[in-house]
């Protein structure tokens, strides 16, 4: 939409945009097949701003790439373009097929690589990158799930101060060197549901939930928890489940998959 002010040589351009949540980890969505979008680093940040903008984990354009249906381009909170994001990834999928671009199945290119994606009225289910190169620390377990994740299990996550405790990790002088990470923090429930809560780098808070995160905790689940596939997760903003599998005798996993709900909440423009 475009206002003509009369006696005022200034237009002013309309972008239309779409707020989606998946468990809770909400982003705002933008269709840029015209390249139109170039707003700024501090300009993303406000629009993500939860009191000054329109107020998300992240925003997201869909843009067009040749041999796929479209391009995933993330923008963490800060405004800074960020690593893969599991929700992102399945709100994207979603926000394509509402915009009829694709219909049950789909591929799509993002930063860590192609994707594969499965979409109907309740679920998308994302295929995400495979995992090598799994490192124990300390009873930690790092892996980089499309974005570096650590994942530690606690008592009593219920209450767990996550901020301040994924904070300290986060910016601790040993992952600072490394560029940052997400820490993931886990307990573990009967029959096979895992509790996860995540701090993650780039929002440098506690999300409701996070894709990547989950997957690397659900990773960490079977090869160290005993439990088996699929993993049933428990976020604060719902329930997701992945499923995998180990061949080479778990030196790499593969055929990983997100599944959970994706939906959109509102629309607007800027």
């Amino acid at each position: 939409m475009t206002f003509f002010y009369i006696n005022n040589p200034l237009i002013i351009t309309m972008t239309k945009f779409y707020k989606y949540q998946g468990t809770g980890n909400d982003f705002i969505l933008i269709d840029n097949r015209s390249l139109s979008f170039t707003k700024s680093a501090e300009e993303i940040e406000r629009l993500c701003h939860r009191r000054f903008g329109i107020g998300a984990d992240g925003l997201i354009l869909l843009e067009n790439e040749e041999g796929y249906d479209f391009r995933m381009v993330y923008f963490n909170a800060d405004g800074n373009e960020g690593s893969m994001c599991g929700n992102g990834g399945r709100c994207i999928v979603r926000f394509a097929h509402d915009l009829e671009i694709v219909n049950e199945s789909t591929s799509f290119i993002a930063t860590d690589g192609p994707h594969e994606a499965t979409v109907d009225a309740k679920l998308v289910k994302l295929k995400m990158m495979n995992v090598t190169g799994i490192t124990e620390m300390e009873g930690d377990s790092f892996l980089n799930t499309g974005s570096p994740h650590l994942v530690r299990e606690v008592s009593n996550l219920s209450e767990f101060e996550v901020k301040q405790n994924g904070s300290k990790i986060r910016f601790s002088e040993y992952w600072r060197t490394k560029g940052g990470v997400n820490i993931n923090f886990t307990s573990y429930f009967p029959d096979n549901k895992l509790h996860v809560r995540t701090y993650e780098r780039g929002v440098e808070d506690e999300t409701y939930s996070c894709g990547t995160g989950v997957t690397a905790a659900a990773i960490h689940a079977v090869l160290r928890g005993g439990f088996k596939v699929p993993v049933n997760i428990k976020t604060l903003g719902g329930e997701l489940s992945v499923s995998f599998e180990i061949p080479n005798e778990g030196t790499e996993i593969t055929n990983i998959y997100l599944s959970g709900p994706a939906k959109r909440v509102f629309m607007g423009e800027i």
